[in-house]
């Protein structure tokens, strides 16, 4: 470990920076997720309305 001020501060922080960059990218892994699925749920959605309206007027 270093003994020198600056050394100490610097080596107290890289930690916490790093843990910090850690919960950083997962969450923006999950809210991206949860984006990407919510919009193909919509997409899903979508089409099966669109095959229920096809349907009614067929009929």
């Amino acid at each position: 470990m270093p003994t020198d001020f600056w050394g100490n501060a610097i080596f107290s922080v890289i930690p916490t920076i790093a843990l910090g960059l850690v919960f950083w990218f997962v969450l923006r892994a999950i809210i991206r997720a949860d984006r990407t699925e919510r919009k193909v749920y919509a997409e899903m959605e979508a089409e099966e309305r669109a095959r229920r309206a096809a349907a009614r007027r067929d009929s």
